[in-house]
């Protein structure tokens, strides 16, 4: 049975989304929205039965693949398309986090108690990037900026020549806001920036949209590995005082992937209660 789906006053009736990495967190918020609207969804994870589970929820379909396999990406996307005859709204949102270090976190929770006394001296080296290996820079930069570029690629295929449909690609804060110590997934982030800005000017004149949205510190699964101390540290730095929920990206991305933002084009939305 399906969930009962809310629909508002704006509706996504008839259209067709495809949502990447949506087995849960931001993307299964982003295709519940979409849902909700009246959109049909198609769930992508490469978990499978995460994709299923939000797909049974919200009464639509799964693909489930990796987002870094070119090939599966279009199949999926063209198989799509053909099935419904259209493909109205692409939401590259797969990632992933940097793995939890735990010696790491407890040598930068104490160099952050030093730096709170101005024992600047005794800090104690990371090494974040030195030891940053070749395999997870790879990776992450494989997931986050081909990820998107294939989304992105494969949906404009059908969109450019049925002159119409809009691309939402996720970057995050941390992009236009780098900290030490993920200085791959804030490179991948910022490109996907760079990417949607340039593709968006690219498209425009066909009536096709592309957007990117920057969400701030969000409360998903991705947070889930970090110390409480770690994530004490970083709700102290968001003026809002609180980490962000899915549900409110979710309404970015509803106002991005509908007609209500006709005029945008190429352009960065921020979402991060003031971090930024």
């Amino acid at each position: 049975m399906h969930q009962a789906i809310v629909r508002t006053m704006s509706s996504l009736d008839g259209q067709v989304a495809f949502v990447t990495g949506a087995g849960s967190g931001l993307g299964a918020s982003f295709a519940r929205r979409l849902a909700a609207d009246g959109a049909h969804v198609v769930v992508n994870d490469r978990d499978e039965a995460a994709a299923g589970k939000t797909a049974t929820a919200i009464g639509g379909e799964v693909a489930a693949f990796d987002v870094t396999d070119s090939v599966a990406m279009d199949a999926a996307v063209d198989r799509v398309a053909m099935h419904h005859g259209r493909l109205d709204i692409m939401i590259n949102n797969a990632g992933i986090a940097p793995p939890h270090n735990e010696a790491r976190t407890a040598i930068n929770i104490d160099n952050q108690m030093k730096r709170m006394v101005g024992d600047i001296d005794n800090l104690t080296v990371t090494n974040d990037t030195v030891e940053l290996s070749d395999d997870e820079f790879d990776r992450m930069i494989k997931v986050h900026l081909y990820g998107t570029f294939y989304g992105t690629r494969a949906a404009l295929r059908h969109m450019t020549p049925a002159r119409r449909g809009t691309v939402v690609n996720v970057s995050s804060v941390l992009a236009v806001r780098p900290m030490p110590g993920a200085l791959h997934y804030a490179a991948a982030k910022a490109g996907i920036i760079a990417l949607t800005k340039s593709v968006g000017q690219e498209v425009a004149a066909f009536g096709v949209r592309v957007n990117v949205v920057c969400p701030g510190w969000i409360d998903t699964p991705l947070l889930a590995p970090l110390a409480p101390e770690i994530r004490a540290g970083i709700v102290m730095q968001v003026p809002a005082g609180r980490l962000g929920r899915p549900e409110e990206l979710a309404e970015l991305v509803r106002f991005l992937a509908g007609p209500e933002s006709s005029y945008c084009n190429g352009d960065v939305f921020t979402a991060s209660g003031g971090f930024v």
